[in-house]
């Protein structure tokens, strides 16, 4: 199958993708645009893996104020400057910051929730699941799954990302970082709630 320029120039610019990159994901997967978006996503997952040991200490500390009721600052780092002054990085990072004022993560990560306040999550939905009279031998199962539920809840990364529920906020970081070729963090932020302690 020939590939055609026009195709090449619609991916690149729905996935920032380059051109070659853009050309082998078509012809691998026959001129096919969402199966070409699949592909280039998973070469960038794999890449953005790699990059994940390279130190980021470039980035942005961005603000967002809602309603003059809930304000947030969130350091986003990456490589370089260049990258960090991007108009992506600036969407990524303000996207951050609206995301900690309208979901409310309390953690970045879930290696960063403590240990004690896992253990009294995990205590609780043990007790449920008790109490709904499951069989033992899918009761781990049920605690597993409501403490990811839990996790997602709490950790930002793990939060359905408010513009787009079929992707987590750990997808965006990803796809940034594939996009820029660099190692993206989302290194910490802070919310601030009128009038809370």
């Amino acid at each position: 199958m020939t590939i055609t320029a026009d195709q090449v120039r619609q991916l690149r610019e729905m996935t920032g993708a380059g051109m070659m990159e853009c050309k082998k994901a078509l012809s691998e997967t026959g001129g096919d645009l969402n199966k070409a978006i699949d592909a280039l996503r998973k070469a960038g997952i794999a890449k953005a893996e790699k990059r994940a040991d390279r130190a980021a200490s470039q980035g942005r500390i961005e603000s967002y104020v809602h309603d003059s009721r809930i304000g947030v600052l969130v350091e986003v780092n990456c490589e370089t400057d260049f990258v960090a002054r991007t108009d992506d990085f600036k969407t990524l990072c303000k996207d951050l910051a609206m995301q900690v004022a309208g979901a409310g993560a309390d953690y970045v990560r879930r290696e960063e929730v403590p240990a004690e306040r896992i253990a009294r999550e995990r205590a609780i939905y043990v007790e449920q699941v008790k109490n709904e009279g499951k069989p033992a031998a899918i009761a781990d199962k049920i605690v597993d799954g409501k403490l990811n539920k839990f996790y997602s809840e709490v950790c930002l990364l793990e939060q359905p990302f408010i513009k787009d529920d079929k992707r987590t906020i750990q997808d965006l970081v990803r796809d940034a970082s594939s996009k820029t070729g660099e190692n993206v963090v989302v290194r910490r932020f802070a919310r601030f709630r009128l009038g809370a302690e």
